[in-house]
């Protein structure tokens, strides 16, 4: 499993997925990059489908992804499909995830049984999802460009102070 780390300045993420881009949605809603400004760093949980939505993102902040089940091949490689991504004394699972929704929390955490992570950031379902388990964090932050269930375009903020980590799902009403 692919490990990465990163300091951050404001303890503040801003946390995307299923933006299938351009499959499902034309672009990036004007509103997510007003909400992203001034994020110390952006994670995607795949299903990115243009890599040039990680380049839009990275004009806020650096950005770690991993692939998705709808991104291409070379996307995969590129990524990778599942990582944990150290934040200081802070350590977050990043997987797009799969299956049918109902029992992916404890499919994916299983992924990262073994793993010291405080979080589990995934997407897949296109629903957002924000759960504490045990000691660990669950947040999927729904679809920025194919949201279902009636849900609106979401994404999430996650806040990481002291070890503590917050997180708030973010509808994006009004976006284009």
């Amino acid at each position: 499993m692919r490990e990465v780390k990163y300091t951050l300045k404001n303890g503040l993420i801003g946390v995307v997925s299923d933006t299938h881009i351009p499959a499902r949605a034309p672009f990036l809603p004007s509103s997510l990059f007003g909400l992203l400004d001034g994020v110390d760093l952006i994670l995607h949980a795949g299903d990115i489908e243009e890599e040039s939505v990680l380049d839009e993102l990275r004009a806020l902040a650096p950005v770690e992804a991993v692939a998705g089940n709808m991104d291409p091949l070379y996307l995969k490689m590129k990524l990778g499909l599942e990582k944990i991504v150290h934040l200081g004394e802070v350590s977050l699972g990043l997987i797009h995830g799969f299956g049918a929704p109902r029992g992916a929390s404890d499919l994916l955490l299983q992924k990262f049984s073994g793993s010291e992570i405080q979080g589990l950031i995934f997407g897949h379902s296109h629903v957002p999802l924000l759960e504490q388990r045990n000691e660990i964090l669950l947040l999927n932050p729904g679809s920025v460009g194919d949201p279902r269930r009636g849900y609106p375009p979401s994404c999430a903020l996650l806040s990481i102070k002291n070890r503590k980590l917050r997180a708030e799902i973010v509808y994006l009403q009004g976006s284009e």
